[in-house]
């Protein structure tokens, strides 16, 4: 079972759900909208030495997973 990052396109609230089948209706938990937007998952994987990397290997310039100037670090 997959979870989907979401954000609401009412309040902006962030929130992750499992998702059991795609027709399953997703509703934001901070005001119960049914609009929601699906967003990229960042994952991290573990490195030889244990230590993670967000963006999934990806060691390039540029400030991160994301391009930099989010803070998501």
């Amino acid at each position: 079972m997959p979870i989907y990052e979401y954000i609401c396109d009412d309040c902006n609230a962030r929130f992750e759900k499992i998702v059991i089948n795609k027709q399953q209706e997703i509703a934001c938990p901070k005001c119960s909208s049914k609009k929601a937007t699906i967003q990229l998952s960042v994952f991290a994987t573990a490195g030889g030495n244990g230590s993670s990397n967000p963006s999934g290997g990806f060691t390039g310039g540029g400030g991160g997973c994301c391009g930099g100037g989010c803070s998501c670090h």
